[in-house]
């Protein structure tokens, strides 16, 4: 049985990471209402502009477009969405895992030198470089902390320039959804050729087949002109709130489970104490009264 020092000793330091664990859940909890609140006002606008384009070929209308051109794939991008820091679950772990099953599906078809990875969080981008043959495009850690439209702007610019000019035929998008906060879907998306065919969620699906016809001023071509370089960078910027906000709910719940579970040390470790501590008193007035007896 260990001291009554060496328990003391261990109640004082998990006390110690228990105010940690405590102060990082409170912090987490502020940005994720923060990150909750961006993604929420955000979700609806970006999948009610996918819904016009799909409902403007449910009505009849036929527009060609390059960004639903289908090719042969020949060299790929995924872009990737972690986080900076660790200590939120398996939060990072599931997209490198999955990353990594991604590298070995394209890389057997096409070659692991197609494949460009634009890994945006510091944790991925170290993952990266641990993967034979992939190439790693940029650095986007900054964009993890503060996500910023302009510049999730920019990427998706890069991403459907190198898509028109034929330097890449398919983008992919890995990130975590966020649906609750305890519940994250890694989910992994078509990006670029992008799909039209309308195809939406049974929630939606009633309400889409209503609003299918439109007036289209000046035509369908330059709507959707206008609308899919927009729905494009949207796309983008949505998937970097989405994945912030379950950043911060995993790293939340991540922090709850360490502090329950440092709480029950503590009573564990407390109780083992007093056990010990009741133990020493009565071997001290047993040694005293068998002295006093002899």
């Amino acid at each position: 049985m260990a001291s009554l020092k060496e328990v003391k000793g261990r109640i004082n330091s998990i006390n110690g990471t228990l105010k940690i664990t405590s102060a990082m859940k409170m912090v987490s909890s502020s940005k994720l209402h923060k990150a909750q609140e961006a993604i929420e006002n955000m979700l609806p606008y970006e999948r009610r502009l996918h819904r016009m384009l799909t409902n403007f070929l449910s009505a009849g209308v036929t527009v060609e477009s390059p960004f639903t051109v289908k090719r042969d794939v020949k060299k790929i991008a995924v872009v990737v969405f972690a986080s900076n820091s660790s200590l939120c679950g398996g939060f990072n772990m599931n997209v490198i895992r999955h990353l990594n099953e991604m590298v070995e599906e394209y890389g057997n078809r096409i070659g692991c030198e197609n494949i460009l990875v634009y890994p945006i969080g510091r944790k991925i981008a170290d993952a990266v470089k641990k993967i034979k043959g992939v190439v790693p495009m940029g650095d986007y850690q900054h964009l993890c902390g503060k996500p910023n439209y302009q510049e999730a702007a920019d990427l998706a610019v890069d991403l459907i320039n190198r898509f028109l000019d034929g330097e890449i035929q398919q983008v992919e998008l890995l990130y975590n959804h966020f649906k609750s906060t305890s519940t994250q879907v890694l989910t992994r998306e078509t990006y670029l050729p992008i799909d039209l065919s309308s195809k939406e969620d049974d929630e939606h699906s009633e309400s889409s087949n209503k609003e299918a016809d439109y007036i289209i001023e000046p035509s369908a071509e330059r709507v959707m002109q206008e609308l899919l370089p927009k729905v494009l960078r949207m796309k983008v910027y949505t998937a970097l709130l989405d994945s912030n906000a379950s950043e911060h709910a995993a790293r939340m719940m991540a922090m709850q489970v360490a502090t329950d579970n440092a709480n029950d040390l503590i009573q564990e470790l407390t109780l083992l104490y007093n056990k010990s501590r009741q133990q020493a008193i009565t071997n001290e007035l047993l040694d005293i009264v068998g002295g006093t007896m002899a």
